[in-house]
């Protein structure tokens, strides 16, 4: 706090009680004490000059206690102000927390009743299916979740999927005799990105035997490679209680590639997981596509060229080992033809030597010797 001084002596006056008790103590004894020295001096100094001293004093003494009682004044509005201000800033922190609280329990209250109808509603939902399936046989139960994946999809069908394949998997495979429900395919100018083998599971409460989604693994893994299908999904009802199937979307690859277990209500979103995935990665497969492709043209340009080299190489030998042997044949030809012609030269010679005998043959040279001969001649002259 601010000091007091006299205006006259610069005497600090004190600003506690304690110290304003003992100055007013001070004070009263400087005054008796002063009234006793003016008593003693009254001989001294005249009536007049003790009665200025006297109301001087007084003056003071009025002047101090009113500026001590301005202080106290002060002082106390001070902390009037101090602890009025305190008393808002209290009043402000309790409505404020007071706020809080009512928003805290009106939030409290909201999830509450969110939770309860969340609840109520899927209450409901498993009262009405298990109703429902309590009215059907097995395989109208299996249908009915068909119908009701093929209705959410057709929902969606033209402003998601507006070019996508989704049918009934209606081809028994040759090999295993079984197939799949439903088979999902999607493509973006022209060329497929994505493939997906549904199975849909489900069972009356009612059915003695209870079937395990894992029971289904196996066939659906083999209908989506009979198939070409990239995923396999088994849309399952089965073991309702069992909270590893009901978390969500569940990844079983550790079991079979790319398969996956989900509830009903989870059809749309693994379609549209699946699906946003491979579109991502649909460039990166196009890139792939072209270098497969160069390294393809590549290899069937060093195939076609190795081929056409055995192919030249064993033709060019065939043709050698013929040529080879049409020189053979034709060498012995022309030694055959060459035995030919000798032969006919010499039957030539003997031909002309045999014309040139026959030309020198005459009857008379036929007839000598042979007189039988001669008269025959003769007679046939003679005729």
């Amino acid at each position: 706090m601010n000091k007091i001084k006299c205006p006259k002596c610069g005497y600090e006056l004190p600003n506690t009680e304690e110290q304003i008790k003992q100055f007013s103590l001070e004070v009263e004894k400087a005054v008796k004490d002063r009234e006793e020295e003016i008593k003693k001096n009254a001989e001294l100094s005249s009536k007049q000059n003790y009665d200025k001293q006297i109301a001087a004093l007084n003056n003071q003494i009025t002047k101090l206690k009113g500026e001590l009682n301005s202080k106290d004044k002060d002082r106390e509005l001070a902390i009037k102000d101090a602890v009025s201000k305190k008393d808002q800033d209290i009043l402000k922190l309790k409505n404020d927390l007071q706020l809080k609280d009512k928003e805290a329990a009106l939030n409290e209250k909201n999830l509450t009743e969110k939770f309860k109808n969340e609840l109520k509603t899927k209450e409901e939902a498993i009262a009405f299916y298990r109703d429902l399936k309590a009215k059907m046989s097995t395989k109208l139960v299996g249908e009915t979740l068909e119908q009701h994946c093929m209705i959410e999809f057709n929902k969606l069908r033209t402003s998601a999927f507006p070019n996508a394949y989704f049918e009934k998997d209606n081809d028994v495979s040759k090999a295993s005799g079984s197939k799949g429900d439903f088979i999902f395919k999607d493509s973006v100018d022209g060329q497929e990105y994505i493939s997906i083998m549904f199975e849909m599971k489900n069972e009356n409460d009612t059915t003695a035997t209870k079937h395990k989604n894992e029971d289904f693994f196996k066939e659906l893994d083999k209908d989506r490679t009979e198939k070409g299908c990239e995923y396999a999904v088994l849309v399952s009802m089965l073991e309702p209680d069992n909270e590893f199937y009901n978390a969500g979307i569940v990844d079983v690859s550790y079991r079979y590639q790319k398969m996956y277990v989900i509830r009903p209500q989870c059809f749309i979103a693994m379609i549209t997981l699946l699906a946003n995935a491979a579109k991502n990665s649909l460039e990166y497969k196009h890139q792939l596509a072209i270098v497969k492709n160069q390294n393809i043209d590549i290899s069937n340009f060093e195939d076609k060229l190795t081929d056409f080299q055995e192919k030249f190489s064993t033709n060019y030998q065939r043709a050698g080992e013929k040529f080879q042997k049409a020189i053979e044949e034709i060498d012995k030809t022309i030694d055959h033809l060459q035995k030919v012609k000798e032969g006919l030269l010499s039957s030539e010679r003997n031909l002309r030597l045999a014309n040139d005998k026959a030309q020198e043959l005459t009857i008379k040279k036929l007839t000598h010797g042979n007189p039988t001969m001669k008269e025959k001649f003769d007679q046939l002259k003679k005729k």
